[in-house]
């Protein structure tokens, strides 16, 4: 019986040795197979995980005449390692030390700390580097870091942006514009110890890791001469009438190619962390206000387009006119009481509201919004900028008829300012809508990215354009030039309250206009937010900065004049 147990125990005991022998054998062939083959990867696993990519500059930004506007700085951190000493610190700081200045008792207490990596200096630039790393030190190594630099400093801010490679943040164009401006053609990877070295091969140039990839240069339609007078004289005009804020903008009407996109106050991207949200963002596309006059000619336009009126059109002006439960009067009514009956050309030259109150009333409300919209009111103008805002156009069942006869001289609907320049460029543009953009595209970006419609037949963009044109001639604007015809019209317009609801004592001042009216080249738009003072009106306040941007856009364009000597004795 004990026989038995023993040769049953003896038989058990010999299948565990014949498992348990298996078993490591099996082990044996997977950790040759990880360790040789790498059956799971563990090599390329651990190649990722200290796998650098060289860093990428962004690339530059210009104008359209190739002036820089915005650049990466490239500098340097340099870095010690005392696990590869082969100096001692105090000849280590000897050598160092022509180069990067400062103590030489404290750069030797830096190198001789007890830290596995020492940070030695931060900030030098390429060519210092270049020579520190001719000294060929082991233990130094060198970490190539990027600042963006906008050399022309506030010129063009709003429309530049700005970008934070720490973050990774950006406005304006560096942000529609990011991943253009990074893209290369070019980069390289590379392995790195945990320590930071860089752990070269064969396949690795030394070049890749010291000098870094740079992305595409980016070239905008702006025009950095045409920019500066912009801004110029547009802070002079808000500082003179200490108003709250300011915008002009110049466009190529033709193109929609923008030339100029001031805003006043304005900030330096190159210290954009020292500035609020607010003083940041371009207001001209994203804050709405109620246009004014300057939306009388969007009123004739429409009433032109569904053949209400046409260019020898009368109206009976009565100064006064109640629309539903609310009367409006004309801004002089007080002084010159009713005109009578008027034309087109009064209209526009003594700004009308009563007239152009009865000329949107000739359009059901539905025929008008259906004209607006052509012209853009209510949507966004499709800007290659960030942030822009659709505006505020009620839709036609929500109309009363006090908001049918005020939406004609410029309230009851919100534009931005680059909504207003696109929709009255259509006028210019032989009636033709065009996206305003401030990239300067290929003919085949173009043909994809910019939207052209017909909004007016050739005709009647023509005949509102002489209209405007004789309204300036008629008067003493401040678009009446000696050389140059100009379609101009001034807006005046209550603001609202920051809450929304009711108007302020406030007011928007603003011109819009083109020239040379013969064959429009520029358009111009100028917008003052709440000016204080005197004679609070667009052709006081807007009108002397339009003025004097216009003489100088015609000079750096060198714009032909279309004024003959007959027309001067006229």
């Amino acid at each position: 019986m004990n026989t038995g147990r023993q040769k049953q125990f003896e038989t058990k005991k010999g299948c565990l040795h014949s498992i348990f022998n298996i078993c490591l054998i099996l082990l044996v062939i997977y950790l040759f197979l990880v360790q040789v083959f790498d059956i799971r990867g563990y090599k390329d696993r651990a190649k990722t995980q200290r796998t650098a990519e060289s860093l990428v500059l962004r690339g530059e930004i210009v104008d359209r005449n190739n002036v820089k506007l915005a650049t990466d700085k490239t500098s340097y951190d340099i870095y010690a390692h005392p696990a590869y000493y082969d100096y001692t610190p105090d000849v280590l700081a000897d050598k160092l030390l022509p180069y990067i200045g400062g103590s030489r008792e404290e750069l030797i207490n830096k190198l001789s700390s007890g830290d596995s990596v020492i940070s030695v200096k931060k900030g030098i630039d390429r060519k210092t580097a270049e020579q520190i790393q001719k000294l060929y030190l082991r233990e130094i190594s060198l970490e190539p870091k990027n600042k963006r630099e906008y050399p022309q400093g506030e010129l063009a801010a709003h429309i530049l942006g700005y970008y934070n490679p720490n973050a990774d943040m950006a406005g304006g164009i560096e942000y529609i514009a990011g991943d253009y401006l990074k893209y290369t053609d070019k980069t390289s990877k590379f392995e790195k110890m945990p320590n930071g070295d860089v752990i070269y091969s064969l396949s690795l140039d030394p070049e890749d890791v010291i000098r870094p990839a740079k992305g595409k240069t980016l070239k905008l339609t702006i025009d950095t001469p045409i920019q500066h007078i912009c801004e110029k004289y547009l802070s002079q005009g808000v500082d003179k009438r200490d108003a709250l804020r300011g915008s002009a903008i110049v466009m190529d009407v033709k193109t929609g190619e923008i030339l100029a996109f001031a805003l006043y106050p304005s900030y330096d991207p190159n210290k954009f962390q020292k500035y609020s949200l607010m003083q940041l963002k371009n207001w001209a596309l994203t804050d709405v206000y109620p246009p004014g006059s300057t939306f009388k000619i969007i009123t004739i336009a429409s009433a032109f387009m569904n053949k209400k009126i046409n260019e020898n059109t009368k109206i009976t002006d009565t100064g006064k006119y109640k629309i539903g439960w609310w009367e409006i009067e004309n801004y002089d009514f007080k002084t010159k009481g009713a005109p009578g009956l008027i034309d087109l050309v009064y209209l526009f030259q003594h700004s009308s509201n009563v007239g152009s109150a009865k000329v949107a009333q000739m359009m059901t409300p539905e025929e008008f919004y259906d004209s607006l919209t052509l012209f853009g009111i209510g949507q966004k103008t499709g800007i290659d900028l960030p942030g822009e805002s659709t505006g505020l156009l009620p839709k036609p069942e929500a109309w009363d008829e006090s908001t049918h006869g005020s939406m004609g001289y410029g309230y009851a609907a919100s534009v931005t300012a680059i909504q207003m320049l696109a929709a009255v460029n259509a006028v210019a543009n032989e009636g033709v809508w065009i996206t305003p953009h401030v990239i300067k595209y290929s003919d085949e970006e173009a043909s994809q990215r910019i939207i052209k419609r017909r909004v007016l037949t050739v005709e009647d963009a023509a005949s509102i354009k002489n209209l405007l044109v004789k309204s300036v001639e008629a008067g003493n604007s401040e678009a009446k030039f000696d050389d140059y015809y100009v379609a101009a019209k001034t807006g005046t317009s209550r603001r609202p309250n920051d809450n929304g609801v009711g108007y302020s004592n406030n007011y928007y001042t603003s011109m819009i206009g083109f020239l040379p009216a013969t064959d429009p080249k520029v358009i111009i738009y100028v917008v003052i937010d709440s000016p204080k003072g005197w004679g609070i009106f667009g052709s006081t306040v807007a009108g002397p900065v339009f003025r004097d941007i216009a003489t100088e856009v015609v000079k750096i364009l060198n714009i032909n004049p279309d004024k003959t000597d007959n027309d001067k004795k006229d």
